[in-house]
């Protein structure tokens, strides 16, 4: 009886088309093994910076084609079987390297025909081509009726060729043909993407990104970056100074000004540095908008984004309820420093272990943090409002002042209202102060209070010496060629008017009579 362990064809499967929520993960991988290629290139003299190392990413829609080159070691030939078509049995220090199981380069065979490793090593003059059949795979896996073992599959769709090549040539490309997934053909949503996910420079007039450079050396920490091209344009993190609304690039407006960034970091009870992050000071009126590419919390291990834009979404809870939305009031990253924090296969979050728990814990302390940004924000934009009030209610009395009123005792109407709107002025530039008394000894929250407050407008009241002197002017006043009986009667109709109409429809509608009148 044979009671050795077999491992069925359906673990390929798990391992391809079922790896994944998202299918553009494929390209995240082959970028992670690429970038781990040009590391190893560096450390071994092929190259003398890690700035000559480079990722090419080719996607060819009419030809429904996708390739990811790099310009690292290569494989030597002898290395290329054990490597390549092995699975789970990865040679990469886990602690040192952003790949290291052995089973991301496989996702590309649930999206093509053909999987194409293609690589040569420095001083070999030939290069290797393994090819692995993707739908000679899916035939195999439909076809239930066989019960062929993982190993046996492999041997039957995988092929190696060797062919000539350049003794100086080095090198490691992917390709995919006859792409099925129209999304990972779709080159500006895959350019987003990346800028996000991939290990890539801050973009272009990102001002903090020397600040962020600056406290990455504080702690001795390097931000892994490699250049890193798609269809021969640079990829670059998508960080912006500004926020925007709006549905498209070209229909998009500013919303709000990124005046400061923050810092913080996390430590184990020995002191050792767990992570570090920062985050975008503004105004924080809102979420930023889907438009904002960069918006939202990243966490990145070895610079690569771990899960997506609301990974760290669920860490923002008050009073147990969770409240995401916060997230995207932010752009911010949050750098894993510890060897502990290990990225789980899917790459969407961290594995389980008493470092992670200890991680979990003390960033939702930080993000609570954050919250009290947020609804100290909208406290003073709340008093901030009440003061604005007054400027808009003393615009229009001053308009009714000019125009006249209806009746007068109309004037004392409006005489309360501006009394009560002062108040609540002079209340709100009271609570401003208690709030920044408050938050004087926090610096974060400091600068976010002062920013907000200087931009407040003085407010004080103004009551014209007419009105103050009891000459009440009349909307009638206006109607010089009538008597006193048509004026009375005049105004009689404007304040029914008053009464059945919108204020604002009845000033505009009661404005047009008196210019009637006047004709």
């Amino acid at each position: 009886m044979d009671n050795k362990t077999k491992i069925g064809k359906d673990v390929i499967e798990s391992l391809t088309t079922s790896m994944y929520d998202d299918h553009r993960s494929i390209y995240r991988e082959y970028i992670q093994n690429s970038a781990d290629q040009i590391d190893i290139a560096f450390e071994q003299g092929f190259i003398k910076s890690k700035e000559e190392g480079k990722i090419e990413i080719k996607i060819n829609k009419n030809e429904r084609s996708i390739s990811i080159y790099d310009n690292g070691t290569g494989i030597p030939h002898e290395k290329v079987l054990p490597i390549l078509k092995n699975i789970a049995q990865g040679v990469k220090d886990r602690a040192k390297h952003k790949g290291f199981r052995g089973i991301g380069r496989l996702g590309g065979l649930g999206y093509c025909d053909k999987l194409v490793f293609e690589t040569s090593y420095y001083g070999e003059t030939e290069k290797s081509i393994l090819t692995w059949d993707a739908k000679q795979l899916r035939t195999i896996f439909n076809d239930r009726s066989k019960k062929e073992d993982a190993i046996e599959v492999i041997d039957t769709i995988t092929s190696l060729k060797i062919i000539n090549a350049k003794a100086k040539e080095r090198y490691f490309k992917v390709t995919l043909e006859n792409v099925s997934n129209d999304i990972l053909l779709d080159k500006d949503n895959i350019h987003n993407y990346l800028s996000m996910i991939a290990p890539v420079p801050y973009k272009k007039g990102f001002f903090y990104e020397n600040d962020i450079y600056e406290k990455a050396k504080e702690y001795d920490y390097s931000i892994d970056e490699y250049n890193t091209y798609l269809n021969n344009n640079q990829i670059f993190k998508e960080y912006t100074t500004s926020v925007y609304e709006g549905d498209k690039q070209n229909n998009k407006k500013k919303i709000d000004q990124i005046f400061d960034i923050d810092f913080f970091e996390i430590r184990n009870s020995y002191n050792e540095l767990l992570c570090w992050g920062w985050f975008s000071n503004s105004k924080l009126k809102q979420q930023m908008p889907e438009i904002n590419i960069a918006r939202g919390l990243r966490l990145r291990k070895g610079n690569i984004q771990i899960g997506d834009e609301n990974r760290l979404a669920d860490f923002f809870v008050i009073n147990n309820i969770q409240d995401k939305r916060f997230s995207f009031y932010f752009f911010g990253e949050i750098f894993a420093v510890s060897t502990d924090l290990i990225p789980n296969a899917r790459r969407d979050n961290f594995i389980e272990n008493k470092v992670f728990k200890k991680f979990e814990k003390e960033l939702r302390i930080e993000f609570k943090k954050l919250k009290d940004f947020c609804y100290l924000s909208s406290n003073i934009r709340s008093e901030e409002r009440k003061i604005e009030k007054l400027s808009d209610a003393q615009e229009e009395f001053k308009k009714k002042i000019e125009r006249g009123f209806t009746k007068p005792a109309e004037k004392k109407e409006y005489e309360k209202k501006l009394e009560k709107i002062s108040q609540d002025a002079i209340n709100a530039r009271e609570k401003i102060e208690k709030i920044k008394s408050k938050v004087s000894a926090d610096e974060s929250k400091k600068k976010l209070v002062d920013k907000l407050v200087s931009e407040i407008k003085e407010e004080t009241v103004i009551i014209n010496n007419d009105v103050q002197n009891n000459k009440i002017p009349l909307m009638t006043d206006n109607l010089p060629n009538f008597n006193r009986k048509d004026r009375k009667l005049t105004g009689r109709i404007l304040s029914i008017i008053d009464t059945v109409l919108p204020k604002e429809l009845a000033e505009t509608v009661k404005q047009k009579i008196i210019e009637e009148l006047n004709k």
